[in-house]
């Protein structure tokens, strides 16, 4: 009892320092972050539940234009002609600060919000990501700092984008040439995650491609000599893939998924489609390697006597890291401390630890040091990369999770709709606007990233990888 009261008067004053370095619109933000807060978490349940997947956001997307419109935010819907996206600005002049909100689910991870493994839905989609709390914590940053612009306590432009299809399609790609940012200093963007860190890893880069073979038809018993089967070529291709493997570079990857291996046993098929994804830490090394996975597709074409044909789906840059903005995110995570979990909630984080696997340890809320910047982190891609080639990029990781969650899973799905994880998301959003204050009470700030943005891009030319309009009602 003593214990906990001492933390507990610990914990207290550690506040009330924190409070008192805090200037007056940093203080402004977090109050404003704590009236919108029961909306917020209303706004990600909503997304949570509606589990909505890659351009098939629409109401979603809604829910998060409507409140920025009732909240006095200028919104241009469907720009980048894409139905789901849209802006949401409040401001005039310079500076520029965007932030990022996505909002797309993963398929057929539906999940209650519970620590055992039960669909919400059966076969339907799930939030594995978090991203129904990356767009609403957002969005309530973006606010916080409208209300201080309207105030006349800051000036400049605050620019909430909404970007969807983050999981398959990579829309910023086309929201990006487009010329979305093209007017922004500095963009702020976060995901969910298991810890709290300003993050200053990249990702890796990667394309996806489309692989169709066609063949001849014919009965598979009686006249079998009669076909040509896209299959084959199918099945060839992958075994020349899984070959190649041994030969790449241990940061490279290479993934397909099988979408149409023929329809049934006695048909030769005619026809068959496979999905590939390349990866590597850096553009440069990953472009190579995909120029000679597409000519394995044609030598599998040959070798089963069939046509083929590779369609570009998109492509997308690794991360281009600013450790300058994230110096900056770092000080206002230190000054918000660490998030503070109840009994309950510690319970629900270790039982969803025990049914998957890993050590009974809770919930990870400590506030990283900065690290430094890995040459080849692995991991994950992100169309955050071809925002961070275009302009200055400060990013962050806030828990939503506990310890070692298996991301992209029911676990995480789990505790984004319940408070776990609008902890994380109310969080998030309160360090974002506090950067934000940082980025427009000091035009030094802005030019110190802009500076090591020009230094770490150097001559690189942006060239997005994309060919022709987004793929709306692509499967």
């Amino acid at each position: 009892m003593r214990r906990a009261l001492l933390l507990g008067i610990l914990i207290s004053a550690s506040i009330t320092l924190s409070a008192q370095k805090m200037n007056t619109n940093k203080k402004a933000v977090i109050a404003s972050v704590e009236s919108h807060k029961e909306n917020l978490i209303k706004i990600s349940d909503s997304i949570w539940a509606l589990a909505e997947t890659a351009f098939e956001e629409n109401q979603s997307s809604k829910i998060l234009a409507d409140y920025a419109e009732k909240n006095g935010m200028k919104v241009t819907r469907g720009v980048a002609d894409i139905p789901t996206a849209f802006t949401a600005t409040y401001g005039s002049g310079k500076p520029v600060i965007s932030i990022l909100g996505e909002f797309d689910a993963l398929p057929g991870i539906s999940q209650k919000a519970q620590p055992t493994k039960e669909p919400l839905k059966d076969g339907a989609a799930g939030h594995g990501c978090g991203h129904n709390m990356f767009g609403a914590a957002s969005l309530g940053s973006a606010i916080a700092i409208k209300e201080l612009i309207e105030a006349g306590k800051l000036k400049g432009t605050v620019k909430f984008l909404g970007t969807p299809a983050e999981e398959k399609y990579f829309a910023k790609v086309w929201m990006v040439k487009a010329g979305l940012w093209d007017d922004v200093d500095v963009n702020i963007s976060w995901h969910p995650g298991a810890n709290i860190e300003a993050d200053v890893q990249s990702g890796l880069s990667l394309i996806d491609f489309i692989v169709e073979f066609y063949g001849q038809a014919a009965h598979a018993s009686a006249d079998p000599w009669n076909g040509r089967s896209a299959s084959d070529a199918l099945e060839l291709y992958t075994t020349g893939i899984n070959y190649y493997r041994e030969h790449i570079r241990p940061t490279s990857r290479i993934h397909y998924h099988i979408q149409d291996g023929g329809q049934v046993v006695n048909v030769v098929p005619d026809y068959s489609k496979i999905w590939v994804r390349v990866r590597d830490p850096k553009r440069k090394i990953m472009l190579p390697t995909y120029e000679q996975v597409k000519k394995m597709a044609e030598g599998a074409a040959i070798m089963a006597n069939v046509d083929y044909k590779i369609s570009l789906v998109s492509g997308i840059y690794e991360t281009l890291v600013n450790r300058a903005g994230g110096e900056i995110m770092q000080k206002n995570l230190e000054l918000l401390g660490p998030i503070s979990y109840t009994e309950e909630e510690i319970a629900f984080g270790k039982a969803i630890q025990k049914a998957t696997g890993k050590p009974e340890v809770g919930m990870d809320s400590e506030i990283k040091p900065l690290r430094e910047t890995e040459e080849n982190p692995g991991g994950g891609s992100t169309d955050v990369g071809d925002v961070s080639w275009n302009v200055p990029n400060i990013n962050l990781s806030v828990t939503v999770a506990p310890k070692d969650t298996p991301w992209h899973s029911w676990a995480v799905v789990a505790c984004g709709g319940m408070s776990i994880g609008h902890k994380g998301m109310v969080y998030a959003s309160k360090a974002m606007a506090m950067t934000m204050v940082d980025l427009f009470e000091n035009p030094k700030l802005v030019e110190k990233v802009k500076e090591e943005f020009k230094t770490r891009k150097g001559d690189e030319k942006y060239e997005p990888m994309i060919d022709g309009p987004p793929p709306i009602g692509g499967n």
